[in-house]
């Protein structure tokens, strides 16, 4: 009898449209219904877009490379004899950092300019590509955007970061100029016969294609961890579609 009354109560409950049961009933559906390969796909191209979006606002805004340690972009090693010596000199810790301000906003406007590139290659992500990047690591979609759209992101970053270094910045000089010309005295020297005997190496370097490495690197990073957050943290799962493909990882 007590079962009879418990069905027939559920039973109302029911014809009565209770929307909170309803809702309980589609969800438990939901998760029990295996993924379609459709789902799938669109799952991981969400996943790319929110990561993308995300990524690119918070670098392209204002120091958006430039305050945020993880992504700063410094010049190389080999610029250190460079930035060691003017900070020694009056003004000179102003005129290091006005170089490096410079590329990093360089930087972050070349950012502003990545979604479409990006978001192109995520709407012709293939069902293969998909389906192996969905159970991939927790940065396997990132390497695949950074794989399929590395030379047209230097293609857009690299001018960008050229025109920055070659701004006139002290005494009708700019950052170019500067590296060409402390490169090109290290490396007379390390030639010499005498620099050859103390094991001196010439310095190669390409500044441009340095820094912007450096800033792809940051704009990849930045999308990975949002990648990795949604892969692994609930809580960054902010659609349904997210939260039903990557909650079967």
């Amino acid at each position: 009898m007590n079962t009879r009354l418990i069905l027939l109560g559920l039973f109302m409950l029911t014809l009565s449209g209770c929307a909170e049961m309803q809702q309980m009933a589609r969800t438990i559906y939901d998760e029990q219904k295996p993924l379609s390969t459709t789902e799938i796909i669109a799952g991981l191209k969400q996943a790319l877009v929110v990561g993308t979006d995300s990524s690119v606002a918070e670098l392209s805004a204002i120091d958006g490379y430039l305050k945020d340690e993880a992504v700063k972009i410094l010049l190389p090693p080999e610029a250190d004899m460079i930035t060691n010596n003017l900070s020694k000199l009056p003004g000179g810790q102003q005129l290091v950092d006005k170089v490096i301000t410079s590329i990093n906003s360089a930087a972050s406007d070349a950012a502003k300019e990545a979604t479409p590139i990006l978001i192109n290659s995520i709407k012709s992500m293939s069902i293969q590509d998909a389906a192996s990047l969905l159970t991939g690591g927790d940065y396997a979609a990132t390497e695949y955007l950074k794989r399929t759209n590395y030379d047209a992101l230097v293609a857009l970053y690299q001018p960008k970061i050229e025109g920055s270094l070659n701004k006139k910045i002290i005494g009708n000089y700019s950052a170019q100029q500067s590296w060409d010309e402390m490169t090109g005295k290290w490396n007379q020297v390390a030639g010499t016969f005498v620099g050859q005997l103390a094991e001196l190496e010439t310095v190669e370097t390409n500044l441009s294609a340095y820094l912007t490495q450096r800033a792809l690197d940051g704009l990849f990073l930045k999308i990975g961890e949002t990648e990795k957050n949604i892969r692994q943290d609930p809580a960054a799962r902010v659609t349904d579609l997210l939260k039903r493909v990557f909650a079967r990882q």
